[in-house]
């Protein structure tokens, strides 16, 4: 298996890899309601530049996001 690496990640492939037997909007949505639940996971996101907009994970929120839900 390969090691996970940091680095910048576009939304579905990050969603992806967390769930990869999922199509990529249903991966998405998981990883969205997990980030949503983890205490303070999305405020923290927020204040280093996330948004709902963003098309893609920078290696900072990636390394959040791992350190939260752990590696995929």
């Amino acid at each position: 298996m390969e090691c996970f690496k940091i680095r910048t990640y576009g939304r579905m492939e990050l969603a992806q890899a967390y769930c990869p037997n999922m199509n990529p909007r249903a991966a998405y949505h998981k990883l969205t309601l997990w980030i949503d639940r983890y205490p303070h996971l999305r405020e923290q996101l927020t204040a280093i530049g996330a948004s709902p907009k963003s098309r893609t994970y920078t290696p900072a929120q990636v390394k959040m996001i791992v350190e939260a839900l752990g590696e995929p």
